[in-house]
């Protein structure tokens, strides 16, 4: 884990790290439903929000925003280790994979969709629209209920040379297991080297470790605000190929521009802001000096930390007692996975999941309810749960806030 000097200096870059501004102090770990938002976000917010110019006038002002623009778009791409193909700033991360599935299923030639059923709705939701419309099977693949995600073999299997399109999730905000991206990539390029691969990152980002050439996918779509910027936009790099397809565009526009109207500037920005926290970070932990080894030097940190947390909630820290061994908890994705990132979701005999939630934000400590909806039902229905509480943590997160939340877990289930 992180030394004490280092997590202070890590948790003073972010606001509202002890303190609910509604509620006063609490715990957050609910990072899952939103990260914290880097201060330097919220100050750069401020800033562009106060700027009258537009884009693509000529004037001093209007060139610096385009300048911003630019150098947001390369430190998209080493944040991702993306060479060539598009970034793009949309909406939202839902709306960026709709638009990346619709275009791949669109353009693809004949041949079937094919996701797995731990993936969220965003992007199981737009393969089923799409291949529907296009008149494509849609393949869901079963996941491993006990160890909460889809493997290659599983992919593997369900492959064959026809399949067109391929989406992936990286890594689940319910059972909060990453997935082999690697892996399942090679295994779906070893049968179908042409199919169009589609990854929705958007839980994985936060927690380090994102390398689109080496995996070598089509697609790759993340939500600033689960990776410590803000609400209102979403970021998704699309490769040479997939750019290639039609997609939505103004006619007569720019040659292979995505965005459809004026995005804000400060988006842009803020997403500057949180690759230099990460160049940041790895400086800290790392004698690198390139930024994407710095990048990637935090990525490992990241994780290292976080897996220690996430160990110490399950098996216990000091004398207080883990989560598996607290009377009848059941931990979502098992009890040691090493492909946890950050995230521990449980259920209780006996006890609600809303209930526990309200338990613990009475003490404090900020979770999160998952239901069997739209959302959670294709993990906790096949689990005959009707709901989990979900424990999501970051990098800012520290032992004394784990131990104070098992204190509280063995106040309510003895």
């Amino acid at each position: 884990m992180f030394d004490e000097t280092l997590l202070s200096a890590i948790r003073a870059r972010f606001a509202h790290v002890e303190d609910c501004p509604f509620t006063g102090p609490r715990i957050f770990f609910e990072n899952a439903g939103g990260a914290l938002t880097l201060n330097a976000v919220v100050e750069t917010t401020t800033r562009f929000a106060a700027i009258p110019d537009n884009q693509g006038r000529d004037n001093p002002a209007s060139q610096a925003l385009m300048s911003v623009i630019a150098k947001a778009r390369e430190d998209v791409r080493r944040f991702l280790n993306a060479e060539g193909g598009a970034v793009i700033f949309g909406e939202s991360g839902t709306e960026l994979l709709f638009r990346l599935i619709r275009d791949a299923c669109v353009g693809a030639p004949e041949g079937a969709v094919l996701g797995s059923s731990v993936e969220h709705p965003a992007s199981r939701s737009a393969a089923d629209r799409w291949a529907a419309q296009t008149g494509r099977a849609h393949v869901l693949i079963r996941h491993d209920d006990a160890q909460g995600c889809v493997h290659p073999q599983d992919y593997a299997a369900a492959i064959t040379p026809e399949t067109a399109v391929v989406t992936i999730l990286h890594t689940s905000p319910v059972t909060g297991i990453g997935m082999d991206l690697a892996g399942i990539v090679a295994a779906v390029r070893a049968t179908a080297p042409e199919a169009y691969v589609i990854v929705d990152g958007i839980q994985h980002a936060c927690h380090g470790g994102i390398d689109v050439t080496a995996a070598g996918v089509d697609g790759y779509v993340i939500s600033p605000y689960k990776v410590f910027s803000r609400h209102g936009y979403g970021v998704a790099w699309a490769s040479d190929r997939l750019t290639a397809l039609a997609h939505d565009a103004l006619i007569g526009g720019p040659e292979g521009n995505w965005e459809l109207g004026t995005r804000d500037t400060g988006a842009y920005a803020t997403f500057s802001d949180v690759v230099g926290y990460f160049e940041w970070l790895g400086g800290q932990v790392s004698d690198a000096t390139d930024p994407r080894a710095r990048i990637e030097a935090a990525g490992r940190a990241i994780h290292a930390h976080e897996s220690a947390l996430t160990q110490a909630m399950i098996h216990g820290i000091d004398n207080l007692t883990g989560l598996a061994d607290l009377p009848g908890v059941t931990i979502i994705g098992g009890t040691d996975n090493a492909a946890r990132e950050g995230l521990v979701s449980f259920y209780a005999d006996g006890h609600a999941a809303p209930d526990l939630v309200a338990q613990l934000n009475a003490e404090g400590i900020r979770t999160h309810t998952r239901k069997a909806d739209h959302y959670s039902g294709n993990v906790l229905t096949p689990l005959g749960q009707p709901g989990c509480v979900r424990v999501s943590l970051a990098h800012y997160n520290s032992p004394a806030e784990v131990r104070r939340f098992l204190s509280v877990m063995q106040g309510i289930l003895g």
